[in-house]
Order: C-alpha cells, then sequence, then structure tokens
C-alpha cells in the first residue's frame, strides 16, 4: 500500500487531509481600502548608489506594510524581475517606469512618472 504525503501530514497534525478542501480561497486584503489609504504615487528612475544599475522607485505609498509587499509582488510578477518593498517605498529591478506606472494605472491608483 502506498502511503500519501498527505496522509502522513494528517497523522502528524491529528487532521483528516480529506476534511481540508484543497482550493480554499486566501482572504486579500480589500482592494478599495489600499486605494483610499494611498495618495500619489510617483514612479522614478534611481542609480544612486547603486554600482551604475538602474531601478525604478515607487514612492508615496500610505498604506500598510503588508499592503506595500502585496503590491509589490504584483509588480514583480507583472514586470518579470526582482524587487523589494520597505517603508512605503517599492524597488523595482530596470528601468520599467512606464510599464509600473500603467499597471498602477489599472488597478486604480493615482500614478505619475517622474
Amino acid at each position: 500500500m502506498d502511503i500519501d504525503w498527505k496522509d502522513k501530514l494528517g497523522a502528524a497534525f491529528g487532521i483528516n487531509p480529506a476534511d481540508v478542501a484543497e482550493n480554499e480561497s486566501i482572504e486579500e486584503p480589500n482592494a478599495v481600502e489600499q486605494r483610499a489609504a494611498t495618495g500619489r504615487l510617483d514612479v522614478m528612475l534611481d542609480k544612486r548608489n547603486r554600482n551604475g544599475k538602474k531601478v525604478t522607485l515607487v514612492v508615496g505609498f500610505d498604506g500598510s506594510d503588508e499592503a506595500v509587499k502585496a503590491l509589490a509582488k504584483e509588480l514583480k510578477l507583472h514586470c518579470g524581475v526582482g524587487g523589494s518593498a520597505r517603508g512605503g517605498e517599492i524597488l523595482i529591478q530596470g528601468d520599467m517606469r512606464q510599464r509600473v506606472c500603467d499597471f498602477l494605472l489599472e488597478r486604480g491608483y493615482k500614478a505619475r512618472i517622474i
């Protein structure tokens, strides 16, 4: 008899894997609340202290850190590059100003390129 990894996991934690739905939806923060918490987002190119490498910065986000990280993740996936989010700033690798600005405008944010 083949033992499934779900059975082993269920035995370890004392749960029945059949009771757990596989496609449970993850609750996401309300997008309207995220947009309401923001003012205008400024999208700019930065090369300072980066050894000549270009990065796109999105500044002016007033929401929570979780909302900033969620937006950064969406932007990184949309642009297909890396980046980070800290202290209300989102950093996207490369010169992606137009792509980022278009994405933000589609999502309902007020954004402009500086």
